[in-house]
């Protein structure tokens, strides 16, 4: 088939039949009929993210390479970041934002076993674990009904000569009262993690300038798993503004080396063979010379290839969110007496995740959400409801250890009783979203 063709002839060839692939196996429209199964999330992608990937196959790189440089700039250039560093998974951006506040280069600010990290237990076990599996102490609070973040009231109440940093999540878009919790975090000269997960692409007004969620703290992190903002399969993101931060950062995630050579790259620096480091004799080869205990958490460069298309569809996909929990909230705007509706942080413009949907007294969450499943709709919890009622806390519960709870956690008890939600993704119609809708309401009336 190829045999008087060059390679680029070649390649060319086998991309044009992939979009053609693409646009006739993939990217047909079905037409939608009441009852057919609506996922809470989806991905939404065209022949471009074929073309990329195999693109990037074709060449066996393999690890990261051209597609992960690509990435990494067009996402800091999106959030107007100096720096990005791609990872594999959210869970595995959320493990290094944690661990670099814990190196030995940030001096009497690091992170130490037994420093205290302000938190909450409604949301995803990944923003926590880290700082349990490192063995710093989690401070819980609450969270308000209806934004479902960090009650701000009670940060300063949380606060101990432990306390060295705040990691929260902007919860399935909603900001967090990032003005309180910023002042509060300079005021006491802490860190603050924003775990942007389930919010790339929202925005929030900090002194008054609008600025993208995840770039107002020390460090933000994404995920590209395939029900998030975007995706690439699996894959995360840790981005800062911070030179010395995104060195740390860097280390974690390539084996913990202290050398910054790229795959496939050597001596940058021009002094692989000169320098003397810890213990080592002097000229030990640097692309082997360890600073932090670290981990290979790298994407592929056939994950950043996708990312890199799914980027440039990226704002369409943020203005279809917005539109479609706006379009909901309205259908629903007449069930508020058995309902509450999520709201909007003050100065914010979210890029929602999920539309979450909390039932007054006398509505039966169970009953609800089995009948909208039944009827199709996809619903989820919002992830563990109350983390520390799960078994993984059992022994931390039974001893007392581990962790601290300030204040009672009422809402993150009733979020766990009685709250779900729905999906917005941009894949979904009007058509779905009005149908979504309408087995809610039936469902009420179970």
């Amino acid at each position: 088939m190829f045999e008087n063709q060059s390679e680029a002839q070649a390649r060319e060839e086998i991309l044009a039949m992939v979009a053609e692939y693409a646009d006739r196996f993939h990217n047909q429209k079905k037409e939608f009929k009441e009852g057919d199964r609506i996922p809470y999330a989806s991905r939404v992608y065209d022949k471009q993210e074929m073309v990329n990937l195999v693109d990037s196959a074709l060449e066996f790189w393999l690890t990261s390479g051209r597609y992960t440089d690509e990435f990494e700039k067009k996402l800091a250039e999106y959030l107007q970041v100096k720096f990005c560093s791609l990872v594999n998974s959210g869970s595995s951006a959320n493990l290094i934002a944690f661990m670099a506040l814990t190196s030995p280069l940030l001096g009497e600010r690091r992170v130490k076993r037994g420093d205290e990290v302000i938190t909450v237990a409604a949301g995803f076990p990944t923003t926590v674990n880290p700082m349990i599996q490192y063995g710093a102490v989690p401070v819980f609070v609450d969270v308000t009904i209806p934004q479902y973040n960090i009650d701000v009231t009670m940060l300063e109440e949380a606060l101990s000569e432990k306390t060295k940093a705040v990691m929260i999540a902007h919860t399935l878009g909603n900001p967090f009262d990032l003005q309180a919790v910023k002042d509060f975090c300079d005021r006491h000269g802490l860190w603050l993690v924003e775990d942007n997960c389930d919010a790339l692409g929202s925005k929030y007004a900090i002194n008054g300038v609008e600025k993208f969620t995840g770039t107002i703290g020390d460090i933000g992190t994404s995920s590209f798993y395939p029900p998030h903002h975007m995706t690439m399969g699996e894959g995360g993101a840790v981005y800062t503004d911070n030179p010395l931060l995104n060195k740390i950062i860097r280390s974690f995630r390539d084996w913990g080396r202290d050398c910054v050579c790229p795959s496939g790259c050597d001596n940058l620096c021009g002094h692989r063979f000169d320098r003397q480091y810890g213990e080592l004799p002097l000229g030990y080869d640097h692309k082997y010379v360890y600073s932090h205990f670290g981990y290979n958490l790298k994407a592929t460069d056939m994950q950043a290839a996708i990312g890199c298309a799914q980027l440039d569809k990226f704002p369409s996909f943020v203005e279809k969110r917005r539109h479609n929990f706006d379009r909901l909230r309205e259908a629903l705007s007449d069930c508020g007496d058995r309902l509450i509706l999520p709201e909007a942080a003050p100065g914010s413009r979210p890029s929602w995740f999920g539309f979450l949907i909390t039932c007054r007294e006398g509505i039966d969450r169970n009953k609800v959400v089995q009948y909208v499943e039944k009827k199709g709709v996809q619903t989820r919890m919002l992830f563990a409801g109350n983390l520390i009622k799960h078994p993984c806390f059992d022994e931390m519960r039974k001893t007392g250890e581990g962790y601290r709870v300030v204040g009672s956690l009422d809402n993150t008890e009733r979020i766990m009783r009685d709250t779900f939600w729905v999906g917005v993704y941009p894949g979904m119609t009007d058509e779905k979203i009005d149908y979504m809708a309408k087995v809610i309401k039936e469902g009420l009336e179970q």
